[in-house]
């Protein structure tokens, strides 16, 4: 298993420090949490596998902008282009009275390169992933604790053959996933800090475009995931983000992921996020750094 002590260690210090910064008596009210419309910004973006949060790490947050009495929705398209392989990625997502979230995301994985060094049958995996995500308990805005929401993927690898070859055990699995979300208004120099915590539970080979499982390991990891984000203005977001990663095959270690964005959010329909990604080593084939913009439509 993964060591995740750091992580683990970040999602309750988070809990703690919502706790101690917020003000319930100015926040908490019941027209606040009750009516009050989300906070532009507050939706996320849509990360690669489909889900509200940033883009590679998934936030507390329910997708699209609904209250507690609305449906909210979203639509994202991702591309991301790195030294020697490619992403693209495309999916929508329902949230409910901003407790439940379901999504569908379909991604394809170009690798050129490898294909052309080994005579691959393709040069592309695809992958389907559906998600569902449930708002445990928390408001990322309106209450003392961190917004708290438990997550699921289940995700299909379309083109199993080469992972199969190189130790994968299944084409398909679920990772399943619990983020602390926070925003601390006003906390850095007076602009708001948004900050996430993820645990998940996975045996996903490169999120799963590599299959699940391997001849290293066949069991599932608990690996941690964070993210930081501070808005500069109602507008505009930088932010880090951190995603540790499970090491399953034999034939090529896998690297942890992270990344420095901006967000524009210009209003609450549209988002733009645009990041610079060092994905490590890939399927033997090193310093996979490179840029990575999705478009989100919202609702």
């Amino acid at each position: 298993m993964t060591g995740v002590a750091p992580a683990a260690a970040a999602v309750l210090l988070l809990a703690t420090a919502s706790f101690a910064a917020a003000a319930p008596s100015e926040l908490a009210t019941r027209d606040a949490v009750g009516h009050a419309g989300r906070l532009l910004a507050t939706g996320g973006a849509s990360m690669i596998e489909g889900s509200a949060g940033g883009g590679i790490v998934p936030w507390a947050v329910i997708a699209g902008y609904g209250t507690e009495d609305q449906w909210g929705a979203a639509a994202f398209a991702t591309r991301v282009e790195v030294r020697d392989y490619a992403l693209t990625s495309q999916g929508v997502a329902l949230g409910w009275r901003n407790r439940i979230e379901l999504g569908v995301a379909r991604q394809q994985f170009g690798l050129p390169t490898l294909a052309d060094a080994l005579s691959l049958p393709t040069r592309r995996f695809r992958q389907d992933i559906v998600h569902a995500k449930w708002r445990l308990a928390g408001d990322l805005v309106y209450t003392p604790m961190p917004q708290l929401t438990l997550g699921a993927q289940h995700k299909t690898q379309r083109d199993f053959l080469v992972p199969s070859l190189v130790g994968a055990r299944d084409n398909s699995d679920i990772d399943v996933y619990l983020s602390a979300s926070k925003l601390f208004l006003g906390a850095a120099g007076g602009r708001h800090l948004l900050l996430n915590g993820t645990l998940r539970r996975t045996r996903a080979n490169q999120t799963g475009l590599l299959g699940f499982g391997g001849d290293r390991d066949d069991g599932y990891a608990l690996v941690g995931e964070a993210s930081a984000a501070v808005l500069l203005d109602p507008r505009w977001a930088v932010g880090v983000e951190y995603r540790q990663k499970p090491d399953n095959l034999g034939f090529a270690r896998e690297d942890d992921w992270k990344d420095v964005f901006v967000g524009w959010f210009p209003n609450k329909r549209v988002a733009v996020v645009a990041a610079r990604a060092d994905l490590g080593r890939i399927a033997t084939l090193e310093d996979q750094e490179g840029w990575y913009v999705s478009l989100q439509l919202s609702h």
